[in-house]
């Protein structure tokens, strides 16, 4: 890590909202603080942004399909375990089994697959997209992403962002931990302080916070 202000900050408040969290539930102490979510258009080289998160962060790969997709995840693959990071793949098990990710994090869409995926792969961390109020195949995942906290880019930008406050209503009725995702930055993380988050994951934010240059 180098001295960057806006990188110690996100990461020490990632960091925070971890040991809080476990202190209540102890398992929590096991996942990532903070996730880095990649983006095909806006994190374009998302394994030099990998080669620079603190050791224990760790890493979503979502390529959506394109071409190319397993060369990079196998790019961030190296990177991640050079890195002490966790990786994990976006909607793809055949990707992740194929070159030994460490779980996988399903759309909200996808909620169903869950317990089928846990049976195959007790081993992995296995983490889901909530927007709503879904149940179906929570019991089988570590933890949930909820989006947008804050005013978010790219496909959450026409989504209403949820506050400080409603965030921390859902996360109290939610039988997982949570991360919080969606705006967030250095800037706007220190206002989920209280709000019962396991952690953090970002897009821009992490890439300001952590990107070469």
């Amino acid at each position: 890590m180098t001295g960057d202000p806006d990188e110690n900050q996100l990461w020490q408040t990632a960091q925070a909202l971890n040991r809080a969290a476990a202190a209540v539930s102890p398992g929590v102490v096991s996942l990532p603080p903070l996730l880095f979510f990649t983006d095909p258009d806006r994190t374009p080289r998302p394994w030099e942004v990998a080669a620079r998160l603190p050791r224990g962060a760790g890493v979503v790969y979502r390529g959506f399909g394109r071409p190319g997709m397993a060369d990079e995840a196998r790019e961030l693959r190296r990177v991640t375990t050079s890195r002490g990071a966790r990786l994990l793949i976006g909607q793809d098990a055949d990707l992740a089994e194929a070159i030994e990710a460490d779980g996988l994090h399903l759309p909200e869409r996808d909620l169903g697959r869950a317990s089928a995926l846990r049976a195959r792969h007790p081993e992995w961390v296995l983490t889901a997209a909530l927007h709503g109020d879904a149940s179906v195949g929570l019991s089988a995942l570590d933890a949930l992403i909820l989006s947008p906290v804050f005013r978010a880019g790219g496909s959450s930008a026409d989504r209403a962002p949820l506050g400080t406050a409603e965030v921390t209503r859902r996360v109290a009725r939610l039988p997982l931990p949570v991360y919080g995702l969606g705006g967030i930055t250095a800037e706007t993380a220190p206002a989920l302080a209280d709000t019962g988050l396991c952690g953090l994951a970002a897009i821009d934010g992490v890439v300001k916070a952590f990107g070469a240059g």
